[in-house]
Parts: C-alpha cells; sequence; structure tokens
C-alpha cells in the first residue's frame, strides 16, 4: 500500500539512520540543527510532489528530491570520505529498502490487511536502529578505516541493487505482482551479500584485535625486560660503589685531618653524585607505562637526544595500562625517529604528562622538514610500512573518546591527546 505517509516515513528512517551512521566533524548540537534543518526541507519537497503530480512521479524523482542533497550534506559534515562514506550512504538505503519489502511482504500475506502492514513497520524500524546503534555503527568505525580495498565493490554491487530497485523493476511492492515478487527477491538477495561482508568485517576486526593483543604482550614483555636489566645494571653499580666505600671514607677522614676540608667535601660531592646517577628513576607508579617511559627515554639519550620529561600520571588509569602504553610507545618512537634526522645539538625531545583536570599529553620534537597531514589529521609518510603507529594512537583514541590533534609550528612537530 503506496501513500504519502510510506514517503514520509522513508525520508525520516533514512536521515536519522545515516545521521547514526556517521561522525561528523562539527559539535554534536551543529550537526542536529543542520539535518533537523535538512529533514524539514526534504518532507515538505515529499509533500509538495506528491500532492501535485503523484506518488509515481515522487519515486521516479526520490533519488534528485531526496538522496542528492543527503549525499551533499554528508559531504560537507563528515569525517568520512571517499568510498567509506558512499558505503554508508547506501547501506542505509538497504536498510530502508528490507524493511519496506519485509512490511510489503507481510501486507500480502495477511491479505492486504493494513495493520499488518503497520505492525510489520513498528517492530522492524527500532530492532534494525539497535542492531545499527549497538553492532553495525562501531564495527564500521573501527574497521572501515583499515580496509582500503573490497569496499568500493560493495558498494558498486549495493549501487546497481538501489538502480534495479527504483528504475529497472516498475511498479510498487505490494501493488503490481511483478515488482512484490522480484523487488523482495533483490533485498532478500542484498542482504545475504551484505551479510557476507560484515563477516569478513568482523573477520578483519578480530585479526586487528589479535595482533594489537600480541603487539602489546611483546611490548609490555620487552619494556619489563629492559626495566629489569636496568634495575640489575643499578644494583651492580651499587654493589661496586658499597665495595669502595669503605676506600672514600678512609681518603675522607684523612683529609679532614689534614686540614683540608673543602676538598673532603668536594670528594665526598662526587661520590653521591656517583650514587644519585646509579638510582633508577621511577618516572610514574603503573609499572608497564614507566617501564616503557625508562625505556624510550634512554634509547633517546643514548642517541644523544635531550629529553625533557614532565610525567605526572594517577595511580589508577581510566583506560587499560597496555593500550596506553602502547600509544605512548609509538608516539615516542616515532619522535626519537624523527630527532635522528637533526643535527646532534638540535636533538630534543619534550614529553609532558598531567592528570588534572584531565588525563592529557604532549609529545614534541624539533622537525627538519614540513610533514603534511591527511583528511583523518594523521601525518603522512611516503615510506613504506611507516604511519602504523599513528593509525594505531588514532584508534586508541577512537575507543576511549579521546581527541588528538598532530601540529607543526615553529619547527616543532607535536602530538596532543586529550582523555
Amino acid at each position: 500500500m503506496v501513500n504519502l505517509g510510506l514517503f514520509v516515513y522513508f525520508t525520516i528512517y533514512g536521515v536519522v539512520s545515516t545521521l547514526l551512521f556517521f561522525q561528523s566533524r562539527y559539535s554534536r548540537r551543529r550537526t542536529v540543527l543542520i539535518i533537523s534543518g535538512l529533514l524539514a526541507v526534504l518532507l515538505a519537497a515529499d509533500i509538495l510532489i506528491y500532492r501535485t503530480w503523484g506518488a509515481e512521479r515522487l519515486m521516479q524523482v526520490y533519488t534528485l528530491v531526496n538522496h542528492v542533497p543527503v549525499v551533499a550534506v554528508l559531504v560537507f559534515l563528515s569525517r568520512n570520505r571517499g568510498w567509506q562514506l558512499v558505503f554508508l550512504l547506501l547501506s542505509t538505503v538497504l536498510f530502508c529498502f528490507s524493511i519496506h519489502h519485509a512490511a510489503t511482504l507481510a501486507y500480502v500475506l495477511s491479505g492486504r490487511e493494513f495493520w499488518a502492514q503497520v505492525l510489520a513497520y513498528v517492530a522492524l524500524t527500532p530492532a534494525t536502529l539497535m542492531i545499527l546503534v549497538y553492532y553495525l555503527r562501531p564495527l564500521y568505525f573501527r574497521v572501515l578505516p583499515q580496509i582500503q580495498r573490497g569496499v568500493w565493490l560493495l558498494c558498486l554491487i549495493m549501487a546497481g541493487y538501489y538502480f534495479i530497485n527504483i528504475y529497472l523493476v516498475p511498479g510498487f511492492a505490494g501493488v503490481s505482482m511483478a515488482a512484490t515478487v522480484i523487488k523482495p527477491a533483490l533485498s532478500l538477495l542484498m542482504v545475504g551479500v551484505y551479510v557476507v561482508f560484515l563477516y569478513l568485517f568482523a573477520s578483519v576486526q578480530r585479526e586487528e584485535e589479535s595482533r594489537r593483543s600480541a603487539e602489546l604482550f611483546s611490548m609490555q614483555l620487552s619494556a619489563i625486560r629492559r626495566r629489569i636489566d636496568a634495575v640489575h645494571a643499578a644494583e651492580e653499580q651499587l654493589r661496586m660503589e658499597r665495595h669502595d666505600l669503605r676506600h672514600r671514607l678512609q681518603t675522607a677522614a684523612e683529609l679532614m685531618r689534614q686540614g683540608k676540608t673543602p676538598e673532603a667535601l668536594d670528594f665526598i660531592g662526587a661520590a653521591q653524585r656517583r650514587l644519585d646517577e646509579t638510582k633508577p628513576v621511577q618516572w610514574c607508579r603503573p609499572p608497564v607505562l614507566d617501564a616503557v617511559f625508562s625505556s624510550y627515554f634512554n634509547q633517546a639519550r643514548q642517541q644523544g637526544v635531550r629529553v625533557e620529561a614532565e610525567i605526572a600520571l594517577p595511580d589508577e588509569l581510566p583506560m587499560d595500562e597496555g593500550e596506553l602504553a602502547i600509544v605512548f610507545a609509538n608516539a615516542l618512537e616515532n619522535a626519537v625517529n624523527a630527532c635522528m634526522a637533526l643535527p646532534a645539538e638540535q636533538r630534543v625531545l619534550r614529553c609532558k604528562v598531567i592528570c588534572i583536570p584531565k588525563l592529557m599529553f604532549e609529545i614534541a620534537n624539533p622537525c627538519a622538514h614540513p610533514v603534511g597531514l591527511d583528511e583523518n589529521g594523521l601525518p603522512v609518510s611516503g615510506q613504506k610500512g611507516h604511519g602504523i603507529g599513528t593509525r594505531s594512537i588514532a584508534a586508541f583514541c577512537r575507543k576511549y573518546g579521546a581527541l588528538y590533534q598532530y601540529e607543526q609550528t615553529d619547527g616543532w612537530f607535536s602530538l596532543r591527546v586529550i582523555l
């Protein structure tokens, strides 16, 4: 049964589900205002065309009147670009068609009872929105940025499905017998293809999580081993200092007996400085993070990089310590590698971490050359194998709702993260 209410439903459901699908570049309030204004304009256009030319003409121009403006506004608002955005939009269209065709079948099988169609819409709409919010949306945001190939193929298949449903199969499902049979069958087939791709996405996610878990375990083990080695080296140095302590005490006592007090004090001060140098520095209480800071700061100093660090981390962290440690490890490694391209006197690594009012940190280093940023604000590297660390940091920020910013100003390149 086709009436104006059905087109109104299509428009409202499509815009709302699309709004849930994408990540806006602007504040939530501004985004909702823009989308609400767009929805009001689309509904007004649908009502005007339906009243003037009827349902058949509205269906023919629905793409131009509704989908084209939605695409234009979302391109303006969305952080996603290219095939990712196309995929999200076509997914919304697939959901709309699938709900409509399922409700139409319920209408036809019930002997064309209007209540059966309404009941199907009432049941399927919140069900698909819940699946979208609690499963598909998080899956897309985690997996889509990592899939570089294959999405375009699914987009072409879904675009073909869209074109066939609107333009190649005449009539409306529930009105024309051919449309009632062919269009729901096409929707069922497309849903099957879509589920296969969702399985692929889930597999990619599992592989990524496994890789990250392995990386996390390896990093934790390596950092703790280096920390243990540093502690053992410090203990060995302390044993040597303890062994030599009686000789130093005898020397200091002899200097005092000879009345050489300044020399005795200088001698004792030098011994104290040697003891202080052998004491391992504890950067923070969380052990894995402390091991990471110690490891990378020591590596930096060994390569002639001056380290300026202020670390103030709470004992209890608002996220997994190992995942945060990977973020610091990637950021510090990138900063140290960037410093190695500079003359020795210009190599500096700055790391500042504070926990009040929120946990936030900045890691900065001088930069020899301009660094470009992509559409997601990540540094662009032309070298093969580079950029994995920055993508890992971005994935961490998405998971915990953190803000990150890469910036290059006055010859310094910096990463800021606010959790």
